[in-house]
């Protein structure tokens, strides 16, 4: 009895041990995710300063910073340097979010978070996520986490805002790709006019089951449906999204030879993608999509 005992105690430990553990995704198929690109000044206070396809954003204010995503683990130092290249202080940064708990987006946010003291924000339906690394991930067996554990210091409900010096951002609730990936609204000002920028979490769909597989997700095709509806009748004058390429990113840094807002308003294209998400998600839910 004893001996069983001990079995079962070992074994408990070691499922728990091995749960610890962090095992960041291979990025090594997606090279963009890695690959550095000088940070530059998009419009008014916004700033790009992750990779060329990972999308980190850096918001100025008087009162200190906000940091919007921060790529993989491997990251960190990029970001970092890139803040200071603008002419910015690491310290200054108070407040951190994220489109979405996934590694690619939450790789360095922990170690950010501890180099900063910044107080991190998020969504209601991600903070579980985030704070066990990615360990109860729907899409994921629950072995093992993503990313490292990052403690939630608030979290936020749709058309919630987030406030710091002169800048107030509205947080949408736009859940289906995660169970609390979110947009982000607000309003920013150069010398020539005031823009609407919106950073969109377009609801790419990532798990290869049926949406009717997944008892740890039972609303998911119900989410995607109102995200898609959700970001078409949003009003803005700008928009950027969590991942470089939904939004053209390297062909408008090689065009903007100098501050050119103006590329950045292309809502055409903005339109094009959700409709190829809205196919994409029509085909899954018909059964078409393996």
């Amino acid at each position: 009895m004893r001996k069983a005992l001990f079995i079962l105690m070992f074994l408990t430990l070691a499922a728990a041990s091995y749960a610890q553990v962090v095992r960041e995704p291979t990025a090594t198929k997606y090279p963009e995710w890695t690959r550095p690109i000088e940070p530059f000044r998009i419009v008014g206070n916004l700033y790009y300063v992750g990779t060329a396809d990972l999308a980190c954003y850096l918001i100025t204010t008087k009162a200190g910073h906000i940091l919007i995503n921060t790529g993989l683990a491997s990251s960190e130092g990029n970001i970092l340097d890139n803040i200071k290249k603008l002419g910015f202080k690491i310290s200054d940064v108070k407040i951190l979010l994220t489109t979405q708990a996934h590694f690619d987006h939450l790789g360095a946010m922990a170690a950010i978070k501890k180099v900063t003291g910044a107080k991190m924000v998020a969504d209601y339906a991600d903070a579980p996520i985030i704070t066990d690394g990615g360990l109860s991930d729907y899409d994921l067996d629950g072995k093992y986490r993503t990313f490292k554990p990052i403690n939630v210091d608030r979290t936020l409900h749709n058309a919630d805002h987030i406030l710091l010096g002169e800048m107030n951002l509205t947080m949408l609730h736009h859940p289906g790709h995660t169970k609390g990936s979110c947009s982000y609204l607000f309003k920013v000002k150069d010398k020539s006019r005031t823009y609407r920028v919106l950073i969109a979490n377009l609801p790419t769909i990532t798990t290869e089951k049926g949406f009717n597989a997944i008892p740890s997700y039972p609303q998911i095709a119900k989410d995607y449906s109102y995200t898609i509806a959700a970001l078409k009748k949003l009003k803005f004058d700008i928009w950027l999204a969590s991942h470089g390429s939904q939004f053209d990113l390297l062909q408008k840094y090689n065009a903007a030879k100098s501050y050119r807002p103006s590329l950045f308003m292309d809502k055409k294209n903005y339109y094009k993608e959700l409709d190829e998400l809205e196919d994409d998600y029509q085909k899954k839910l018909t059964g078409k999509r393996s």
